[in-house]
């Protein structure tokens, strides 16, 4: 018969929320049977939370999870159960999608908003990232509406793009691990070279938006990189390193990240369409991305 598996309950919080405390921890401990729980602390005070239990192979985690989130509502707190071992809870390689993940903006939305396109093509941008329309097609459509802008515009755009609250010490953390980071896109490496630079990624990799005589040509050079290509990276990345498919984490919001997130060791949906939250092994709706360290047993006192 198979033996019981340990997982770990992790619960966090925004920081400063003030939200996780001793009756939010009481009532998730009560969805868990006694006998079942092990080892329990703060990962950050306030913020984050865990608890060992064990479960039987046939457990129907999902369940237990979504009890465990109805226990909690309505407060602001993310629930997810992840594999306990350790030899592979903390990942050796992070790929990350960039927009809405690791910076807070839609870029090619912010340069259409510029150009008083922004309805239009952010009404694209929604459908594909929700799996609506193929992803190469929306990018030279979207792309293909911006022929002769002035191509200092990407500039002015990156000079407004904010990082996601938790990135710089999610990457500095991983690094100082050991990890491998890699920023893996479907936007352009116009932003992602200089995104993975500020912040210290090993790796990036994105589509090329072409310019001819500082104007945007309405083109994007081929392949572009879409769903298949960022599973692709996660799976070289992994191989070259020598990595077990089970220390890899990948992190992203839209229907194009979704083969990576399911490849990975830990997949998390980060602010996610429904299609990628249904399908992620975790979920940080609430939280920022130092949500990332906590799931990987990372305590407030280890961060960089």
């Amino acid at each position: 018969m198979p033996e019981a598996s340990a997982d770990a309950l992790v619960l966090t919080a925004p920081p400063g929320a003030g939200v996780l405390d001793a009756a939010a921890i009481d009532l998730a401990r009560a969805q868990l049977p006694k006998s079942a729980i092990g080892q329990e602390r703060w990962l950050g005070q306030g913020e984050a939370w865990e608890v060992l239990f064990a479960t039987e192979p046939e457990a129907d985690r999902g369940a237990l999870r979504q009890r465990l989130a109805s226990a909690l509502a309505p407060r602001p707190v993310d629930v997810n159960i992840v594999p306990d071992g350790a030899v592979s809870r903390r990942k050796k390689l992070l790929v990350a999608d960039m927009e809405s993940t690791i910076i807070q903006q839609e870029c090619l939305d912010e340069i259409a908003d510029r150009v008083g396109l922004g309805a239009r093509i952010s009404g694209i941008t929604a459908r594909a990232m929700r799996g609506e329309l193929d992803f190469a097609a929306a990018l030279r459509e979207r792309v293909g509406l911006l022929r002769d802008v002035d191509a200092s515009i990407l500039e002015r755009v990156y000079e407004s793009v904010t990082l996601m609250p938790g990135a710089e010490p999610l990457i500095a953390t991983m690094r100082r691990s050991g990890a491998t980071c890699a920023l893996v896109s479907g936007g352009f490496t116009f932003f992602t070279e200089r995104i993975a630079g500020r912040l210290g990624f090993d790796v990036q990799q994105a589509n090329t938006i072409e310019v001819a005589e500082g104007r945007i040509s309405g083109t994007v050079a081929d392949p572009i990189l879409g769903r298949e290509a960022k599973l692709a990276a996660l799976q070289r990345l992994a191989q070259d390193r020598g990595l077990d498919t089970s220390e890899t984490m990948a992190v992203g919001d839209g229907a194009n990240d979704l083969a990576m997130i399911k490849a990975a060791g830990l997949g998390v949906a980060f602010r996610a369409k429904p299609i990628v939250m249904a399908q992620a092994t975790a979920s940080v709706v609430h939280g920022d991305l130092t949500a990332l360290l906590y799931l990987q047993g990372f305590t407030r006192a280890d961060f960089a």
